[in-house]
């Protein structure tokens, strides 16, 4: 019996005793996913890419290991990001008196930090970002949208932009290894400073990313470093036999509450955050999503789904460049397009009230009575594990 099926008897089960037993949380819940699919009802597509944007005359990493990502990242929201506050964005010019040569700056709408654009996409509270060696997922917690001064999505992309100029500027190779969690401890750090003065700015995320480097004894072979902190997931599928060869763990405090990083958050990097160093070979895929992912599909569903789109992909480069080799293709194309099915099919079940879900069945669990997939911001990163030229 598919998980699907097996999920529902459960939920017939205990749906009329957890009603009994806590009949406020399980309302509170249920309102707050009708909620959430109002912000649903207008028609989205995905947006897609594939690497974040990097700042004009960026410095290049001081670490380039032997292997790099082919990636795209896919993502959907339940409702739109609030707008980054000042001084986070710079407000638009209100004075035609102003000097002309400033008319550029006040157009840029780019979220900046000390002085420099932050890194990464914005895809309602998560925030995702992509480089040809690290790649992130990062999950705000939307209840602080609930607080004037509440905003996950800036703390959820702060912490990332700076874990990844922590992973730019830090010097590792197969001999000296890189340590993540060090880098985002620094980041959420260097967030809190950012967020406190000249006004404060409340909210909480969950963290995890992935470091490509190589093997100290074997350069030849590339090596994942790969960082948890909350329900956001790193899954690492090996496509030539549909193989998972690594994935996180979820921390929680209880249901529906993962651990975080941020506000009144007891959380830190140091004494929560999971350190994996995984051995990987070319060609495995590293997914880097969010829990509006793994909330609504299950993992046999998420491995099926990228190791066909990647395939279908495949197939459809061959057919309409029959000429090319594989080499000759872009990956990132492809890894986008993986990215953007996986996005399609958990926004299937996530806006599907009557479905099964992996996050029905932890509520069923927990004694609640709740049906149906869980509507979330959606975040996908795929990334393909390549070996340098030369």
């Amino acid at each position: 019996m598919s998980p699907r099926s097996s999920s529902l008897g459960l939920l017939l089960q205990h749906a009329s005793a957890a009603q009994r037993r806590q009949p406020a949380q399980t309302t509170c819940l249920l309102l707050r996913a009708a909620s959430a699919r109002f912000y649903a009802r207008t028609a989205q597509v995905p947006k897609v890419g594939t690497t974040t944007p990097v700042p004009e005359g960026a410095a290049p990493p001081v670490s380039k290991p032997p292997f790099y990502f082919e990636a795209g990242y896919a993502l959907y929201h339940k409702r739109p990001s609030r707008p980054f506050p000042p001084p986070f964005l710079s407000l638009p010019s209100t004075s035609f008196s102003e000097p002309l040569s400033t008319h550029h700056k006040s157009r840029d709408r780019r979220p900046r930090v000390n002085g420099e654009m932050i890194r990464g996409v914005t895809n309602g509270d998560d925030a995702v970002l992509v480089s040809d060696y690290f790649i992130g997922a990062n999950d705000g917690v939307g209840a602080w949208a609930t607080k004037e001064k509440g905003h996950a999505a800036l703390w959820s992309r702060l912490i990332l932009h700076f874990w990844a100029l922590e992973v730019e500027h830090a010097k590792y190779d197969p001999q000296h290894e890189p340590d993540p969690v060090s880098y985002l401890e620094k980041a959420f750090e260097q967030t809190q400073q950012a967020t406190s003065k000249p006004n404060a700015w409340y909210g909480t995320t969950t963290a995890c990313a992935a470091l490509l480097s190589a093997d100290d004894h074997n350069p030849a072979r590339p090596v994942l470093y790969i960082t948890q902190l909350g329900d956001s997931q790193i899954l690492v599928i090996r496509p030539k036999n549909k193989e998972v060869v690594f994935k996180t763990s979820e921390q929680w405090h209880w249901f529906d509450c993962p651990r975080q990083l941020g506000t009144n958050s007891p959380d830190t990097p140091t004494q929560n955050a999971v350190l994996d160093r995984i051995e990987i070979e070319e060609d495995d895929i590293v997914i880097a999503m969010t829990d509006g992912v793994v909330d609504n599909l299950w993992e046999h569903e998420v491995v099926e789904n990228v190791v066909d789109s990647m395939y279908r992909w495949l197939d459809k480069k061959s057919l309409s460049h029959p000429d090319e080799e594989p080499a000759e293709q872009s990956y990132a194309d492809g890894m986008r397009y993986v990215a953007q099915e996986l996005v399609n099919a958990a926004r299937v079940i996530a806006e599907d009230p009557f479905a099964e879900s992996p996050y029905m069945e932890k509520a069923v669990d927990e004694g609640l009575s709740i049906e149906g997939g869980k509507l979330d911001d959606i975040s996908v990163v795929a990334a393909l594990c390549k070996r340098r030229k030369g």
